[in-house]
């Protein structure tokens, strides 16, 4: 005979107040392995979060608000971008005098991003869900003249990307694989 009693009325879910932390591993775990089997399809990712940002706009167009939690995620997509587009270690902050000399400018010197694509795109991808998210909290809609936040937004814009590209052609970095010379390595 089987004394236990049975915690779940699923197969896999609790129900017990105790296992709300197995749940949260259990969900964690599987959101875990789907964001990890998706690593290898680049297009189809950046296709689906294209798609889902489309969603995020239509639903901003036709509602006609939300302007605050849209400037909010301009400015947070803006931080991710400069991110993905610097250097992991940046060439003005090393230069403290105590590295040895080295021989020639000319060293090939690998690219490595401060933020790497797949974490890019899983950053965005968690921002614009959030954001779709918020469109549904009536109260986050706050009244604000867009045309201003607008107007700010494509002046942080251009200084921000106009001072990343002074760093870009200062230092001499190509973030992008596109037009770089391809030598062949076979013998």
């Amino acid at each position: 005979m089987n004394t236990r009693t049975p915690t779940t009325i699923y197969e896999g879910v609790p129900t017990a107040p105790n296992d709300l932390a197995t749940l949260k591993t259990m969900v964690a775990r599987k959101y875990q392995n789907l964001i990890e089997r998706t690593i290898s399809f680049i297009v189809q990712r950046w296709v689906a979060l294209g798609v889902l940002f489309l969603i995020y706009l239509l639903r901003i167009y036709f509602h006609g608000g939300f302007y605050v939690i849209t400037y909010a995620l301009g400015i947070f997509l803006l931080t991710q971008v400069i991110a993905f587009l610097s250097p992991k270690w940046d060439p003005e902050s090393q230069d403290d005098g105590m590295a040895l000399p080295m021989k020639g400018d000319d060293e090939a010197k690998p690219f490595v991003r401060r933020l790497p694509e797949f974490l890019f795109w899983h950053s965005i991808l968690k921002a614009i869900v959030i954001s779709i998210f918020c469109t549904f909290i009536p109260f986050l809609d706050l009244p604000v003249f867009w045309p201003i936040l607008l107007i700010y937004f494509i002046i942080l814009f251009t200084i921000t990307m106009r001072n990343q590209i002074r760093h870009m052609i200062k230092h001499k970095y190509i973030p992008f694989t596109v037009g770089k010379k391809v030598y062949n390595t076979r013998d």
